[in-house]
């Protein structure tokens, strides 16, 4: 049987959106190096975050 590796001792990286890091799964097995948001939530914000809002009130 193989030896199981900890949940403590797997990679993480921290989240280009929020800053919270975030830990490996086997679904990104294959892309782990392109992943750079821990949430659909923060995938979808990330222009938010990048762009400064305009005020309307001018």
């Amino acid at each position: 049987m193989p030896k199981r590796i900890k949940k403590s001792d797997l990679p993480q990286k921290p989240c280009a959106t929020c800053g919270r890091p975030f830990t490996w799964r086997k679904k990104w097995e294959r892309v782990w190096d392109d992943v750079t948001y821990c949430s659909d939530r923060c995938r979808s914000q990330r222009t938010a975050a990048r762009v400064p809002r305009v005020d309307s009130k001018v």
